[in-house]
């Protein structure tokens, strides 16, 4: 089934998790608050499974993430849209890169690097190396400084080559990066507005970067606060943060509602889930979380 665009500029966004275990309570956080945000715009919501990099990708994750999601009454607008299914398209942005001369061949190790600075040091872009090798694909970074608004955290300037220096578009074992594959997931999907966690700002001036190269739009953005647990740690896989419980469904959206401080009425914790969605949508002010970058899930649990 194809992508039906009421207009050239009507809201389209998108949550993109990653098939490398259940869906936890940060997780669930994200995918709430791009939903509440399209559906308070009356615009498409998308579901994306960024299944690339498959060393990391869990047997059946993917169908749990799915149910999971359903558990919860948030529901995507056409057929879910899987990374794997593209591989054709992200070459030919390489492809493309290539023809811009914005691509290099790099064969550092990890063990190289792991003594170099934060910001690759340049080696192979100042001794260039053959092809025939095993090699990473790296983009060249100017003096780009890239200027954008976002909707929470304001006016965001970086300068590329300084902050970030020349970053990896293709890694040694074939797999597309995740900078490159968002860019070209997000202009395939007409995704116009980009709900996401606050630990990947650091990532949109690269992919600002690559948009600039390839002729791409940008969608604007929004980075919502990341829940931290008591030591100030992201929830995420590696911090071993428990799977969201979908027999608790309202008390976990209501929580949820709270820490994106919508202030729900006490009442609604034990409602229907249609009836927490739907006070959701019309209650949404995502602007209560202007500069938040964290928020402690232990303070209101």
């Amino acid at each position: 089934m194809g992508l039906t665009l009421p207009t050239a500029t009507s809201y389209i966004g998108r949550f993109a998790p990653s098939p490398t275990g259940p869906l936890h309570l940060g997780s669930l956080y994200t995918a709430l608050a791009s939903y509440l945000d399209a559906r308070q715009h009356k615009g498409l919501w998308l579901l994306r499974i960024d299944d690339l990099d498959t060393p990391r990708n869990m047997p059946g994750a993917s169908d749990a993430i799915l149910n999971c999601l359903q558990s919860f009454g948030l529901y995507w607008d056409s057929e879910v849209d899987y990374q794997s299914h593209h591989l054709e398209q992200y070459e030919q942005a390489i492809v493309e890169l290539q023809s811009r001369q914005a691509l290099y061949p790099c064969t550092c190790s990890r063990s190289l690097l792991a003594n170099s600075p934060l910001i690759y040091p340049g080696y192979c872009r100042k001794n260039p190396q053959s092809t025939d090798a095993p090699h990473a694909l790296r983009v060249k970074t100017a003096e780009f400084c890239p200027r954008f608004v976002d909707d929470l955290q304001g006016e965001i300037s970086q300068n590329l080559a300084g902050q970030h220096g020349d970053f990896i578009v293709k890694r040694k074992d074939g797999i597309i990066a995740y900078q490159l594959a968002c860019v070209v997931d997000d202009q395939r999907q007409k995704v116009n507005r980009v709900v996401r966690g606050y630990d990947l700002l650091d990532s949109t001036p690269k992919q600002l970067y690559l948009q600039h190269l390839l002729g791409y739009p940008t969608p604007q953005y929004m980075h919502i606060p990341l829940i931290v647990d008591q030591e100030g740690h992201k929830l995420s896989k590696q911090t071993r943060a428990e799977a969201v419980n979908p027999n608790q469904a309202g008390p976990t959206l209501f929580l949820l509602l709270t820490l994106l401080k919508q202030n729900p009425p006490p009442d609604l914790r034990l409602a229907a889930i249609d009836s927490i969605l739907e006070w959701a949508i019309e209650h949404w002010q995502a602007e209560r979380l202007t500069s938040t970058q964290a928020v402690s899930a232990l303070q209101h649990s």
